[in-house]
């Protein structure tokens, strides 16, 4: 009779998955020791793969995932894809998953397994804030001081609309000191305690410059300058530096933040386009002013309202003298006075918008001086 262990039954085979565990690499003739419920969730933990954010809801759309198909985003001299994207080594069927070394294991790639098909509808929808042109815009925005310049311009056609309705600069400069007082007050307070400041910031943040979030407003300096110029200067040469303040130096920062770049430098910070446009601008306000709007409007100039310019400019008796030329030979008057007093204006504002005067705000700087320059013109040729 044969003997039993011929009849011994084999081994069953041990099977091994294709990627072993850390427990499974390091057990020894198929004996696993104990695991506890707490060690085996640790291993699952550790184990695990990353989850992938298939959607993140944050506001920045640089951080969110893309499919292939969309733009890359550039990092240095190499394109970056989100992590949803699966690098393609070959040819492959499409959505496939393949290898390094070419081959395809048939199963999908992370981006076709995870697609998200209302981003293949539309290329970012509104409420997540992807869409390109609304990002362009409010970078625009940001960058050229939209809201603030819309404010600065808004000025001069308030002076204006006070200007033709009859009032005075009496009238006026009492209420720019009223309001500077509280302003000022204001930025006292909210440099004293933050809470007030972040509160400010909220509520006005959009026609403030990062400098004045711990500086003074520039509100305050607008103010003071334009209560300076209407308070002390003849009628028209103080609406004349308010108008100069609003427009010029809007087009110069316009003009100098668009094509600054391929002009030279006047100093840091100014450029010469910005220096034409706010001289330019200087002189079609100039012309308008004086050439229509103050004779249109005569009757509110008379008294202690009159003009220093009233359309004719002379030599100096001195210079006169010395030329010997008479008083007719020597003067000029109509459109020539008018030509030369605007672009008198045109240079008094660009040469007040490029100095810098002690580091003073330029909306201080620039009516003060706007208004010594123009009213020191005409004391000599007036």
């Amino acid at each position: 009779m044969a003997s039993s262990k011929q009849y011994q039954i084999p081994k069953p085979p041990r099977v091994i998955s294709p990627s072993p565990t850390p427990s499974e690499a390091s057990g020894q003739d198929g004996y696993f020791g104990p695991t506890t419920r707490s060690a085996a969730r640790k291993t699952r933990r550790v184990n695990s793969p990353p989850a992938i954010d298939e959607d993140s809801s944050g506001s920045d759309p640089e951080k969110r995932a893309r499919a292939r198909s969309r733009s890359p985003i550039l990092e240095g001299s190499r394109r970056r894809m989100s992590g949803l994207t699966a690098k393609r080594v070959g040819a492959g069927k499409k959505g496939e998953l393949v290898l390094p070394n070419g081959t395809s294991n048939g199963h999908l790639s992370p981006a076709a397994a995870n697609k998200n098909y209302w981003r293949e509808m539309s290329r970012s929808p509104s409420p997540l804030g992807l869409i390109p042109i609304h990002q362009k815009w409010r970078s625009f925005i940001h960058r050229h001081e939209i809201p603030r310049k819309i404010l600065h311009v808004s000025i001069g056609f308030l002076t204006i609309f006070l200007y033709c309705t009859g009032r005075q600069a009496d009238q006026i400069h009492p209420v720019l000191l009223t309001l500077l007082i509280p302003i000022a007050a204001t930025d006292v307070i909210r440099h004293r305690y933050w809470q007030v400041n972040r509160f400010y910031i909220r509520c006005l943040g959009a026609l403030m410059r990062e400098s004045e979030v711990d500086g003074w407003n520039g509100v305050i300096s607008y103010l003071l300058g334009a209560w300076i110029v209407l308070r002390f200067c003849p009628k028209d040469v103080g609406v004349m530096s308010v108008l100069l303040l609003s427009w010029c130096d809007t087009a110069a920062s316009t003009f100098g933040r668009l094509w600054g770049h391929r002009t030279w430098r006047v100093r840091p910070g100014k450029s010469l386009a910005g220096t034409i446009a706010a001289c330019v601008t200087g002189i079609i306000t100039g012309v308008v002013f004086w050439g229509w709007l103050g004779p249109l409007l005569s009757h509110y100039n008379e008294g202690a309202n009159a003009f220093a310019f009233q359309g004719v400019l002379a030599l100096p008796p001195q210079a006169r003298e010395l030329l010997g030329l008479s008083v007719e030979q020597s003067s000029i008057s109509g459109h020539v006075a008018l030509a030369a007093m605007s672009v008198w204006a045109g240079i008094v504002a660009s040469a007040s918008e490029a100095v810098d005067l002690f580091g003073w705000d330029d909306n201080l700087t620039i009516p003060a001086l706007c208004g010594v320059g123009l009213w020191g013109f005409l004391k000599v040729f007036g």
